[in-house]
């Protein structure tokens, strides 16, 4: 009879939910194993928002040279993809050895391969059968799969972090965060850019005045849109892809030297084989309760994005390992609690948003202050000839406390934490009004938005 290896807590995915969760437990003496099918370490270092920004750094300096060049800048750079290619690998290439040492100099058991269930407590990995008293599934996500013939010929969004030289030609099918993302990556870096999404508009869960303007400064900079429209196929010539759509009844179709799937990301599920675990989901997620753990399966936790609890944000995975451990540590003695989490675009400019929108605002309060503007004649902006800085900020009439902040410009990234700190902490536009900021900064700004 095969032997079974035991453990008290089994983790499956290697990313920030999964490391925090493994070290506290190996802290408080408890034998810990965790298992990934891709290298260690997680999508956000790995293939994520970490080389995601390296590679930004690139079309960063790109841009503000652009803007300058009327000014004071006497010749635009040219990006060199290759080397910024090489230089990204110098924060990503050591990410999974890294990890690995780490958790094994913590004494924990790592395996190679995805798990999948066996029984409520029970998993079978690298063909080898393994019990523990508490599993932790921290898988994160993966890109949405799509239903059109040809649909394998895309790439990811893995692929375009990896790309060792642009096309001429791009084709993003999606016009969300990362759609939106890499298409001025591309743009900006010479590649003749086209989004295709069957919404109306790009971003829809940002503030549609603003992303109307971000949308049309990215049509400026060479990106093409196509709205409302659904992708019927795609095929693969020699050199290039044939993409179909159907827009108002009519066929049409574009080519491109390659063609991302850009459609937004799902719950990494299908390995693992939850019903024989007992392990309740829906599309959402693993549905879990204020405790993080299974509604059906109390032997097993759910933590970052695989949850049907979770925002798919990188800040938030490593605060929900460390509910789930404690609650492993100390029997359900921690319930989740979330706070208002500031989301950015990292397009350029940057588009960033933190509590409600406009009109989730005016349904949950009586009276709202709209505070709406556009800065690009403020120093900050014209100090950098950037021709793109607006703000819609949201008060409480009653109470004076702000209850929601969006944002479109230079470092709108940064500038957003200033306000998920003041709704956090209850602050009211007259405290922020009141506070002395550096001058003349960006956060300096935002005593005259409010």
């Amino acid at each position: 009879m095969m032997k079974i290896e035991e453990f008290d807590v089994f983790v499956i995915g290697s990313g920030i939910a999964g490391q925090t969760v493994a070290e506290a437990c190996v802290a408080s003496g408890l034998t810990v194993a965790m298992a990934d099918n891709r290298e260690f370490g997680g999508t956000c270092a790995n293939r994520g928002c970490d080389p995601k920004k390296v590679l930004l750094a690139g079309t960063e300096i790109l841009e503000m040279a652009r803007h300058l060049e009327e000014r004071n800048v006497v010749s635009i750079p040219r990006l060199n993809w290759k080397k910024l290619q090489k230089f990204k690998k110098e924060f990503t290439k050591q990410v999974p050895a890294k990890t690995e040492e780490e958790l094994s100099k913590l004494g924990v058991k790592l395996y190679y391969k995805s798990p999948h269930f066996l029984g409520k407590n029970t998993l079978s990995v690298e063909k080898k059968t393994v019990k523990a008293d508490k599993i932790v599934i921290a898988t994160g996500q993966v890109p949405r799969e799509l239903p059109f013939e040809g649909a394998e010929l895309l790439k990811t969004s893995d692929d375009f972090l990896d790309l060792k030289k642009l096309p001429k030609k791009i084709i993003f099918v999606g016009a969300g965060y990362v759609g939106m993302e890499f298409a001025h990556m591309a743009a900006r870096a010479g590649t003749k850019v086209t989004v295709i999404d069957s919404g109306e508009r790009p971003l829809a869960a940002f503030d549609a005045d603003l992303v109307a303007e971000l949308t049309d400064y990215s049509k400026q900079i060479g990106i093409d849109f196509v709205f409302k429209s659904d992708v019927t196929s795609v095929k693969k010539s020699k050199k290039k892809y044939l993409l179909k759509y159907e827009k108002k009844g009519e066929l049409e179709r574009i080519k491109a030297g390659l063609i991302i799937n850009t459609a937004g990301r799902v719950p990494a599920l299908a390995e693992l084989e939850l019903e024989k675990g007992k392990v309740a989901f829906d599309e959402k997620g693993i549905k879990v309760n204020s405790y993080l753990q299974s509604t059906s399966n109390e032997n097993v936790f759910a933590c970052g994005d695989v949850s049907n609890h979770s925002l798919p944000l990188t800040p938030l995975s490593g605060r929900e390992g460390y509910v789930v451990s404690q609650n492993i540590m100390k029997a359900n003695s921690k319930k989740v609690d979330v706070p208002v989490v500031p989301s950015v675009v990292f397009t350029l400019p940057n588009l960033a948003s933190v509590g409600y929108l406009e009109e989730e605002a005016k349904e949950r309060y009586k009276n709202v202050t709209v505070k709406r503007g556009a800065a690009s004649d403020w120093f900050n902006a014209k100090r950098i000839n950037a021709p793109l800085y607006s703000y819609k900020i949201l008060i409480n009439e009653r109470t004076d406390e702000i209850v929601g902040a969006h944002l479109l410009g230079p470092h709108a990234a940064e500038t957003i934490n200033l306000f998920a700190m003041a709704i956090n902490h209850g602050m009211t536009a007259n405290d922020l009004q009141s506070t002395i900021f550096t001058y003349p900064s960006w956060g300096s700004d935002i005593k005259s938005m409010v």
